[in-house]
């Protein structure tokens, strides 16, 4: 079990936490499961994963949600914070004998109340369209695994788009689909279409069409996640060698990268207005990153084990400036940043986000804060703010601060006291430099690599000059070995004593019994690497290469070391299951997470409990489940 060991302590089950909106509460009765409520054994099993879609219900009742708990696939009407669930009644229920589904994606533009369309990837690598409203299979894709015989790791619509669709599997490929189009009775034959820096874009050749439309080979190892930039241009992948590259979808492009501290990473997300993307995984960190300066700019540590799922709260993100909503004062910035995204990119032309022509000396600058959440092997929700002392930490905006690595929130006059270990020039597709020329040379240049930057108290970021966790350590065991890029593939860069240490240093509450439960967790969370013997054969088949290219990389701006970014703090984190959590969702006037015992649990936003408040009780059982 995911949360057994270290004390007692641990299996205390939060059922309510607060944040400065107020109080969120876990509704009991809003709980859904198999009808048996039974918890699931998850040992070997694919996590389980909550899709929901909004068949606009003249009733008002038009949420429907989907999951998976193992063999078995469910579809409700989720009734969220107005009433309690009805497990006795599903909408459909399947389950499948031979394989297991994975992930699954409804089309929100074809739903109706007569009928949705539902995407389901499987174990063993097919891809199912099912409608669970008519209770009819529709079609089966790579039916004989001709196409591709691993996991589907993620699937999903492509966006603004009926009929295509795209999926990512655990060998690092991901297939592009039509669902007007067969997929043949022989295995297809591609044609390179375009190819880059550690990824290659292949077209199917045939006298027909047949599907797989395109095949995208992504990094080494499997290709863990995927999403669509808001605006559906671009396209983040998060796989196992560690690199989230940034791809512009149409034109097969790499807009930039990014490398994990260590180890793959899993999870992957963008801010609802597309300038950001949060990705987590292996090494315990969530990690932000500029879409636009295509930079690392902050991280959070809060988590004890391998972060499985990242998510934006739409409705907690917030731009305020007096009378316009703004993300920057003016500056440069603003006419970069629009010619970058062109005239086509309404979203960033909206109410919601569309930027201010301030001058950028004014004394009062905008207040930007986008919140977004992350859920754990280690069991325990965390909640994340990121401010514009994270975002512009050199108000007035100055033209040299894109390109920081270090970042001093507290002085206005610290534009010029940065730090950047690299030069700009030394990195490939992560540079930044796309389509913006007001970048200063200067920037990299003047002050000694061992400055650290001030506190970001405002952010919930660490004291970095004062705190030990400042990362230093870490990197006394990695400098000598990063600096040298000609180090052979079979050295072992990041040995055990290494990860040990890492997690000593960033750990914020650093007692003896949260190292033990730490070691447990990590522990128990590698056995959970894959449920296919073959998905783990591939992932150490090239560990030695991964941690070769975590050598060459750290201390680059693919990778800044600990002490050259913020390190923030979680304003919540909170155990909430006795599992490792697989899900994080954000709804309007709730948060949806799972668990792998197979229990979907409601939190309440503040003030949104509803019908649901007397019936709620938090002295029931710590899973959730109704006795």
């Amino acid at each position: 079990m995911a949360a057994e060991g270290g004390g007692k302590e641990t299996n205390e089950i939060k059922t309510q936490f607060t944040t400065r909106e107020g109080v969120y509460k876990l509704l009991t009765h809003s709980e859904y499961s198999r009808p048996n409520r039974v918890p699931f054994n998850s040992q070997g099993s694919n996590p389980v994963k909550v899709s929901f879609v909004n068949v606009n219900d003249q009733s008002g009742n038009g949420d429907r949600i989907c999951f998976n708990v193992g063999r078995e696939l469910y579809f409700y009407i989720y009734k969220g914070v107005r009433k309690a669930a009805d497990l006795s009644k599903p909408v459909d229920k399947r389950i499948y004998k031979g394989t297991q589904p994975t992930c699954h994606d409804f089309n929100p533009l074809t739903a109706t109340a007569e009928s949705v369309s539902l995407l389901v990837g499987f174990s063993a690598g097919q891809v199912q369209l099912i409608d669970p409203i008519k209770k009819e299979t529709s079609k089966l894709f790579n039916e004989e695994r001709l196409i591709d015989k691993s996991r589907v790791t993620c699937v999903r619509w492509v966006p603004g788009s009926e009929s295509l669709f795209l999926v990512a599997h655990s060998s690092g490929s991901m297939y592009l689909y039509n669902v007007e189009n067969t997929c043949g009775t022989t295995a297809p034959h591609y044609q390179l279409l375009k190819q880059g820096d550690n990824f290659a874009v292949h077209t199917c050749k045939s006298k027909s069409a047949r599907n797989p439309l395109l095949r995208w080979t992504v990094g080494e190892g499997a290709l863990n996640e995927f999403a669509f930039s808001p605006d559906g241009k671009f396209l983040a992948c998060a796989s196992q060698d560690g690199f989230l590259r940034v791809f512009g979808f149409d034109a097969a492009e790499l807009h930039g990268t990014m490398k994990s501290y260590f180890g793959g990473l899993l999870c992957v997300c963008w801010s609802p207005d597309g300038r950001y993307i949060v990705a987590g995984g292996e090494d315990d960190l969530v990690t932000v990153w500029s879409f636009l300066d295509c930079r690392v700019i902050a991280r959070g540590h809060g988590h004890k084990s391998w972060v499985s799922v990242v998510a934006f709260d739409h409705c907690t993100t917030s731009v305020e400036d007096g009378e316009l909503p703004a993300e920057f004062s003016g500056s440069d910035e603003d006419f970069h940043e629009q010619i970058h995204f062109g005239a086509g990119r309404e979203r960033a032309n909206s109410s919601h986000s569309r930027l201010s022509k301030r001058n950028s000396t004014e004394s009062r600058p905008v207040s930007v804060t986008y919140r977004f959440g992350s859920v754990g092997q280690d069991t325990q929700l965390c909640l994340w703010d990121l401010t514009e002392d994270i975002l512009f930490p050199h108000l007035p905006l100055s033209r040299t601060r894109t390109h920081t690595n270090v970042m001093s929130a507290t002085s206005p006059t610290a534009t010029g006291q940065t730090v950047t270990t690299v030069s700009i020039t030394s990195t490939t597709n992560s540079s930044g430099t796309n389509g913006k020329d007001n970048v200063s040379d200067s920037s990299a240049c003047g002050i000694p690599a061992n400055a650290l930057p001030d506190p970001l108290p405002r952010s919930n970021s660490l004291p970095q000059a004062t705190n030990p966790a400042g990362g230093s350590t870490p990197n006394s065991h990695t400098g000598s070995s990063c600096s040298s890029s000609s180090s052979s593939k079979g050295n072992s860069i990041i040995d055990s004593t290494f990860i040990a240490t890492k997690f000593a240093t960033l750990s914020l509450h650093d007692s003896r019994k949260e190292r033990n439960e730490k070691d447990h967790k990590r522990n128990h969370s590698m056995g959970h690497i894959s449920s296919k013997s073959s998905d783990k054969l591939n992932q150490l088949s090239s560990s030695r290469t991964v941690k070769a290219e975590a050598a060459k990389t750290l201390g680059t701006t693919l990778c800044p070391r600990m002490e050259e970014l913020p390190l923030l703090e979680p304003l919540v984190c909170k155990k909430i299951a006795h599992e490792r959590l697989t899900v994080l969702i954000f709804l309007e006037d709730c948060l949806v997470t799972a668990c792998q015992e197979g229990f979907i649990c409601t939190w309440a936003r503040p003030g949104k409990v509803g019908l649901l408040s007397s019936q709620n009780n938090p002295a029931n059982s710590p899973s959730g489940t109704v006795v």
